[in-house]
């Protein structure tokens, strides 16, 4: 039996059959699932969507709580039970992040090791191994999937020596996030992580002076930087990979909606979806990672900059998925306050994206370190609001990753 129901009605263990409303405004790409996660509920109830159908065959029918049945009598008790709802909520759903932080760490970890590995043996001539590559994609799935922003975040924080192998983990992960977003299938968001993570095989071609050169490019060394597509298009067929996705991925990541990219110069529709977000997450994850010759940009810059890239390089609808996949404020951004105070952002909140959960680290009134204190900006309770984003390399505030990922950076 199908009941429709408000989001806030939701509990863990309803089956949800479906949501009301378009596909672009719940983060699932899926539509039929038991709800058993915090971090689902918590990720439904702060998306676009208002009411859900439930099938109550196949999961929990909505009830009345016995406890506020038996002991609200009077608004100020029912305004009592809902506060404690929402604390019961809140701690659950921190509790998951924690614990996902901790195994996206675990991943990123044996996930580097694998593509250290599986570059090297490339750069020795040797096939890659598909179905190590596969599996560490999978992994990669399955954390975005209980938890849309640790691994995300945790692959931004890679050091410029390992940059080349953490930035196809960090693709993956992004790849997996945006299809989620897009609303893809199960299998179409496995797909395009698995297409992330192998990218950029190409590169092992390109000698490491020319990847790691600090100054302008000769026009044959930029000849060679240009052919990796070709060249990762070729190997992964001479590993047997013969996931379409994957090498379409692969090939065309670098094109451009106005025909200027390579290696092919494909123009509008002669760009899969899957290669446009290809060229979203890759560009996204390049500009915000230090390298050799550079500083990486910050999240949130890098978001308003890539919008004015938008309809020329990047597709617009991909590009505002991916958007609503980080936040418009990402996990690591430091943002000013409207009571003189900067922040990092630590997570998103269940409200507006304008609106995240930030720890404060610094007062720009008297200019001095503060104790760090969590805002949920969402809050009805809280007044503050975020004024501008402020660039972290302009106040040389030391240990602003520490304060969302903790000891799991070093």
């Amino acid at each position: 039996m199908l009941k429709k129901i408000a989001v806030q009605d939701l509990r863990l263990g309803m089956y949800i059959q479906s949501f009301a409303g378009s596909w672009l405004d719940h983060p699932f790409w899926r539509s039929r699932f038991l709800l058993e996660d915090p971090a689902d509920l918590h990720r439904v109830r702060g998306s676009a969507v208002r009411e859900v159908w439930i099938d109550v065959s196949k999961g929990a029918d909505v009830v009345v709580s016995s406890v506020a049945v038996a002991q609200v009598e009077s608004v100020d008790q029912m305004e009592e039970v809902l506060r404690y709802d929402r604390a019961v909520e809140r701690s659950l759903t921190t509790r998951t992040t924690e614990a996902e932080l901790k195994r996206a760490a675990a991943i990123c970890h044996s996930a580097r090791g694998a593509i250290t590995a599986m570059f090297s043996d490339a750069r020795m001539g040797k096939a890659i191994d598909k179905e190590v590559a596969r599996q560490v994609a999978e992994d990669i799935a399955d954390s975005v999937t209980r938890n849309g922003s640790a691994l995300v975040s945790l692959a931004r924080l890679k050091t410029a020596d390992d940059y080349t192998y953490m930035h196809s983990v960090a693709v993956c992960a992004l790849m997996v996030a945006l299809a989620r977003q897009l609303g893809l299938r199960d299998d179409e968001a496995r797909a395009a992580g698995f297409a992330g993570l192998l990218h950029d095989l190409g590169k092992m071609d390109v000698p490491l002076e020319v990847l790691n050169k600090p100054g302008r490019l000769t026009d044959e060394e930029f000849a060679r930087v240009r052919h990796h597509p070709v060249s990762g298009h070729e190997r992964l067929r001479a590993a047997g990979v013969a996931h379409e996705q994957a090498l379409d991925v692969c090939l065309h990541h670098h094109e451009k909606l106005d025909g200027t990219g390579y290696p092919h110069r494909l123009s509008g529709n002669q760009i899969s979806l899957m290669a446009r977000m290809g060229a979203v997450c890759d560009v996204y994850d390049a500009i915000t990672s230090n390298r050799p010759y550079k500083a990486g940009w910050d999240p949130a810059e890098s978001l308003a900059r890539m919008a004015q890239w938008t309809n020329s390089h990047l597709d617009q609808r991909v590009f505002q998925a991916f958007v609503r996949s980080l936040g418009i404020y990402p996990i690591g951004s430091l943002v000013l306050l409207s009571n003189g105070k900067l922040a990092v952002v630590v997570e998103q909140s269940k409200g507006p994206m304008l609106k995240p959960i930030v720890k404060t680290v610094f007062s720009v009134n008297s200019y001095e370190r503060v104790v760090p204190e969590l805002i949920d900006l969402s809050s009805p309770a809280c007044r503050h609001t975020i004024v501008k984003r402020e660039d972290p390399a302009k106040w040389q505030i030391s240990g602003l990753d520490e304060l969302w990922a903790g000891p799991l950076v070093s």
